[in-house]
């Protein structure tokens, strides 16, 4: 068994996930301590998004173990975390039929956080002009900021972000870059995973490779 940091945020030892039977992850051990920026880099069907879904726990661990913010995984000891975990995902967590304020004072409201906030985070992402747009009439763009605005309202302690650059346009990058900056400066944790591993390591204090389920260092 590997030595892991005490105080680390997030600790996955000999982890594995299947689905149908088909094992993802497999073996996979490495820990993420606070303040620190970690890349995972890999092809599509490597097992990023799965990782991603494990440390935000949505998935339960097969085999091994694992904690995230000193939770257990696969135990109720996660759901009291849950909500000082932040995740950006492919497709925008933006309820379709609500207007992007009312998404956002949603997202508050769950989060037990003040909803004077909402329209701070509005105006910081520029969307203050289109509050009232329904998700299913925003642009891709639009949603990845009003998902950037969720997370300024939230302040999670771990942020998951799953290719969370890809086809937004400079002026947004800058937002998702304010907000891996924040959550470092306030000693949170952030994995970010892409296949790009020289985009990760621009941001990234370390990238890992993964591949068939498989992590490993690079360089």
């Amino acid at each position: 068994m590997r030595l892991h940091r005490v105080d680390a945020h997030v600790i996955l030892e000999s982890c594995g996930v299947s689905l149908g039977g088909r094992p993802i992850l497999r073996d996979v051990t490495f820990d993420v301590a606070p303040g620190e920026v970690v890349g995972i880099a890999g092809p599509n069907g490597s097992g990023k998004t799965t990782l991603l879904r494990l440390l935000a726990t949505l998935t339960a661990p097969d085999s091994g173990w694992g904690t995230v913010l000193g939770a257990h995984l696969g135990t109720n000891e996660v759901n009291p975390i849950r909500r000082h975990i932040g995740l950006m995902s492919h497709t925008p967590a933006v309820i379709a039929e609500l207007g992007i304020r009312e998404n956002l004072v949603h997202a508050a409201r769950l989060a037990g956080e003040d909803q004077e906030r909402v329209d701070t985070a509005l105006r910081v992402v520029g969307l203050a002009d289109a509050a009232t747009t329904r998700g299913d009439a925003s642009s891709f763009g639009m949603l990845r900021r009003t998902e950037a605005a969720r997370l300024l309202i939230t302040k999670p302690k771990l942020l998951l972000l799953d290719e969370a650059f890809s086809g937004l346009d400079v002026d947004a990058q800058e937002l998702i870059d304010a907000l891996i900056e924040r959550t470092v400066a306030d000693s949170g944790s952030v994995v970010m995973v892409s296949h790009d591993a020289a985009h990760l390591g621009e941001r990234a204090v370390r990238v890992l490779s993964l591949a068939a389920g498989r992590l490993v260092a690079t360089g």
